[in-house]
């Protein structure tokens, strides 16, 4: 199969204008600078289904385009952003790989599935949330500060506005063009039936969110995806290290996430299941040390350690299809 999709509800995360108005944000993440939707993404698949299971080979390219390089606070269009123009588009995508296998010895109806996926520029389909742009800031128990956080800032590209190395916006200066993010993920479940009304699942995942280069270089006027994004992040955390002199803190917007729970429903009659879920989320977040700064409220302005975070959850849902 092949087809077009409108990208602009659900197939997008953000685009980080890394300029002076729109620094990287106390909680790891910059504005949406997402411009309008220029082309469909353009997806297909191929797909074998038959009696012992699935599988499929699917893939998507997506055009990231950004609004003007010149922007206030809030990304609000100002008086220079029209003749400040705008990055250069780029095509990304992702490409995905799934398996399902049915008629496993454990049981009848028993199934596995597993599948994996690789995108550049098009984070959202390894990264998905209800939300626009599905960033995390966790925040936890600290032994040397008021509190621990742990940040994933999740975009499709990062870049800095011409001016932002020398030579001033509007003159020509450096600037970065679009930086493509990179994601990789897996997830996998399988899938038991006690007996026709009771049935659970064993799931997890792991994934990665990767931003190319090196924290500092944009000091040595090299734009990387790294060296924006911890510039930025410079501007609301002080204390970064290489920035001006000794710091408290080494940057690194690099994060990897990890999932696993259970699953356990009841089907009295046909349409209707109740089901409770149990399961853990981890963060493995790769910045060191810490830093002063104001997070959003109701956090106050402290001393924050940069930490790994976990959490728990238990979910119970009542469903009835019509």
């Amino acid at each position: 199969s092949i087809g077009l999709d409108d990208p602009t509800v659900f197939n997008r995360t953000a685009i980080w204008n890394a300029s002076t108005a729109l620094a990287i944000g106390a909680s790891g993440t910059g504005t949406n600078s997402y411009g309008g939707t220029h082309a469909p993404d353009i997806v297909g698949r191929i797909r074998v289904d038959q009696a012992w299971g699935l599988f499929q080979v699917s893939g998507s390219a997506h055009l990231v385009n950004a609004s003007y390089n010149n922007l206030s606070a809030g990304g609000a269009p100002n008086a220079l952003s029209e003749i400040s123009g705008h990055p250069e588009d780029k095509w990304g995508g992702s490409v995905m790989a799934a398996l399902q296998i049915k008629n496993l010895p454990t049981g009848p109806g028993d199934d596995f599935k597993i599948d994996a996926t690789y995108a550049i520029g098009d984070t959202k389909q390894v990264v998905s949330t209800s939300g626009t742009s599905p960033s995390i800031a966790m925040f936890g128990g600290s032994g040397i500060g008021y509190q621990s956080v742990g940040f994933g800032g999740t975009s499709d590209a990062v870049f800095a506005p011409p001016g932002s190395f020398g030579g001033g916006p509007l003159l020509g200066g450096a600037g970065s063009g679009l930086i493509l993010t990179k994601a990789w993920g897996v997830r996998g479940a399988f899938n038991h039936n006690w007996d026709p009304y009771w049935s659970s699942s064993l799931w997890g995942s792991y994934g990665q969110v990767k931003y190319d280069g090196g924290a500092n270089d944009n000091l040595a006027g090299i734009g990387s995806a790294k060296g924006i994004i911890c510039n930025g992040f410079a501007a609301t955390h002080p204390g970064q290290t290489g920035a001006a002199g000794v710091g408290t803190y080494s940057c690194n917007p690099d994060w990897n996430f990890a999932q696993i729970g259970l699953t356990t429903r009841w089907t009295p009659v046909k349409n209707l299941t109740f089901s409770a879920e149990v399961g853990a989320f981890f963060l493995d977040q790769k910045m060191e040390g810490s830093s002063v700064f104001t997070p959003a409220a109701p956090k106050p302005a402290a001393l924050y350690e940069f930490k790994d975070q976990s959490t728990v959850f238990l979910n119970v849902r009542a469903q009835r299809n019509f």
